[in-house]
Formats: structure tokens, sequence, C-alpha cells
């Protein structure tokens, strides 16, 4: 229009968090590793075989049709075997119809749930070493992570610490038992003290427990959900894509209480509109069909791995930490001063890499800006043969 006023907007840009926003170094590793030929030992990809009666099942769903949109919530059949394994395995009642949701992956559902639980400008409290994504998810809303020192090494808990982190902004706590990176696996003492702070405070606990089958030796997963009044104010947040060596389908779920799934639900529509049709199907069958001898002997299959490896990084020159659970190991690299090049993690990685075609992590992805500099994260859940390639190039360092 002829002498109209023209109005300018801000003009094309990135959002004011786009620029802080960096790769994951967990893919940049991996990418990497792919254009070397090397082994990747740093994604947790899990390309262990799937078992025959989950492959055949989604197969199967396939070729019956199931190709089309589930309800938000996801099949009823998956959602009562969820419910059930989760009565069977750790003693919790849990209603498949009101407190179950399926979600695309674990990863969906920590983004359905923080967006339905949390606020910009709220703090949530995570363990450091941490998993990179959850810190990232929560700044992608504008939440603010806050972490809470483990004792190095020995990754214990220290209950002042948590308490001192507390401000009038907290609104949960995140715990990630078995851990990514260092496969600690919280004690039921440790968590009795958290739910005690929760209760207090009137926190969240939101517990991601996508490697609840993956504990060794004496170690035992336990659910802040099942200490004494914890289950109204507990997120069970997990997933099949490690149990059945699935990464790819992104079957994960959330166990809530009633009044808070719904709001969940509504977000993980919004974001991924339902989880896979045919492999939920699949992940349904394998949770019918495999019980607590599968679950055992993977355990046990995984604890050897663990072995392979922490006996290879130990000749290497490497200072492993031994986990009790999940599938990674953190390393030190001070002993291979001489040996690998650079002044950070991120780049004795790559000359990891580059000396041996084996791909690690820089352990610094998971600790706050100057810590974790001297530790590479390593994944030892590979098939045999890789793993054990992988383990042959690590000495050829020494």
């Amino acid at each position: 229009m002829v002498g109209a006023e023209v109005v300018k907007g801000r003009g094309l840009g990135l959002s004011a968090l786009a620029p802080r926003v960096v790769q994951s170094e967990i893919r940049a590793m991996t990418m990497e590793s792919d254009r070397v030929g090397g082994v990747n030992l740093a994604q947790g990809v899990c390309d262990t075989e799937v078992p025959s009666v989950v492959a055949e099942a989604a197969k199967a769903a396939i070729d019956e049709g199931h190709n089309i949109y589930t309800r938000l919530d996801g099949i009823p059949r998956l959602r009562r075997a969820i419910a059930e394994k989760t009565e069977r395995m750790q003693g919790l009642v849990v209603d498949p119809e009101r407190e179950v949701l399926v979600t695309s992956g674990a990863t969906g559902a920590f983004h359905a749930v923080a967006l339905a639980l949390f606020d910009p400008g709220d703090e949530v409290l995570l363990f450091e070493p941490f998993y990179g994504y959850h810190v990232g998810t929560l700044r992608s809303m504008r939440v603010v992570p806050v972490a809470v020192e483990l004792e190095m090494g020995s990754w214990a808990l220290d209950l002042d610490r948590v308490r001192a982190a507390i401000t009038p902004k907290t609104r949960a706590i995140v715990v990630n038992t078995p851990s990514n990176p260092a496969g600690k696996v919280f004690t039921r003492a440790e968590l009795e003290g958290l739910a005690e702070i929760a209760r207090e405070h009137d926190l969240f606990i939101l517990t991601d427990e996508i490697y609840e089958h993956f504990v060794y030796g004496e170690a035992k997963h336990i659910s802040p959900a099942a200490i004494e009044g914890m289950r109204e104010r507990t997120i069970i947040m997990s997933g099949y894509s490690k149990t059945f060596s699935v990464t790819g389908w992104r079957i994960g779920y959330v166990i809530a209480d009633a009044k808070w799934l719904g709001a969940i639900g509504y977000f993980s529509d919004l974001l991924y509109v339902c989880a896979p049709a045919p492999f939920q199907h699949g992940v349904a069958a394998g949770i019918e069909r495999l019980g607590r001898t599968f679950y055992a002997g993977l355990a046990l299959e995984h604890e050897s791995k663990r072995e392979m490896l922490v006996g290879a990084l130990r000749d290497a020159g490497l200072d492993p930490y031994v986990p009790d659970g999940a599938y990674y190991i953190l390393a030190s690299t001070a002993g291979l001063g001489d040996v690998l090049e650079g002044e950070n993690a991120a780049q004795r990685a790559r000359s990891l890499l580059k000396k041996t075609g084996v791909a690690a992590v820089a352990g610094s992805a998971f600790f706050r800006t100057g810590k974790g500099e001297d530790l590479l994260r390593f994944c030892f859940a590979k098939k045999d043969e890789d793993l054990e390639e992988a383990c042959r190039r690590l000495r050829s360092l020494k």
C-alpha cells in the first residue's frame, strides 16, 4: 500500500539458543570413525544380535498390516507387557491403561517429560559425570541443569552436595541408574537418601533406567519408584533399545502416576505422534517371551565383554574405572602422555583413532567445562569379533 509504514522484524537468523549448540562429541567421533573405517567404541549403538523372537514378530507385524498410527500411548499389548514385567522384576504394580506411555525411545520419553513438568528458568539436578542428552534436552527448553559431582572413581553420592545444590527454583533430580558414562548403580541407601530430600523439598525424581538389565557382580538395580513413599513423585523412563539391541527402532516408555501421564502423553504425541507401530509388536513379543533367564544371560554376556575390554585398556596403558552396570568404561589417559597427542580429551580421542583405528569419546563430554579432560569413554556392547579386534588394536599402543 502506498505510504504505508514498513515494519521490519528481527530478520533472518538463528534462535538465541542455537549458536551455543555444538554437535554431540559422540556423534562427531562416530562420523570420524566411519570416515577412517575404524572400530567404533564411541557410540552405544549396541550392535549385538537382535533376539529372533523380537525380529520375527516385527516382520510379522508388517506383513499383518500393523503399519499405521497407533494410539499415542502405544498398543495395549505392549503397555500390558511393560506393566507385567515391571511388577514381576521390580515389584511395582502399574496400571497399563493409565500409567504407561510408549514413547519414541527413552530420549523421546525424557523430552516429553521435561516439557510436561518444567518451565523456563526451573532448575533440575543431575549427577556428574552426566549423560549429555539429558543436559542438552533441558537446555533446549531453557531449563537450567545443575550438576552435582559424584566422587571421582568410586562415583559415591554425597547427599550434602545434593542439599547444597537445591534452590527455590529446583524442581527435580535426574537419576540415571545404571549410568552412562560411569556405569554407576545407585544403591538402596543412596536412593533412600535422595527420596528423603525429594520429599523434604517436594521434588520429582526422573529416573532413566535404560540399562536396568546390564548389572554386574553384586550390583542390583533398584528403581527410585520402589522406595517407600516415592511412587507418586517418580517418573520412570526406560526402553528396549539396549536390552533387545534395537537402538534404531526407538521403542521407549514412561511409567508415571496418572495425574502426570496425560500431559506427558500430550507432548509425546505432539513431538512424535507415536512410536513405530510394527516395532511395538516386536518388542511386546520379546517382553512376553523372554524372561529372567534372558536378562541374566544378557548381563553375563556383557560382563564378559567388560572384562575383555578392561584387560585391553590396562595392557594399552590406560587406567579404566570398572563399571558396575551399563556398558561403558571411563578410562584415564594420564599414563599415555607420551603416546597420545593433544592437550585435551577431544584431541586425545582423535589421536587414539589415528594411531589405532579405535574410536572413543572425550570424557569432557560428560562433565562441566574444564573437567574430564584426561578421560576417554569406551563402549563394549559390540559383537565379540569386533570387540576382539578393537582390543588387539588398543594393545598395539604398547
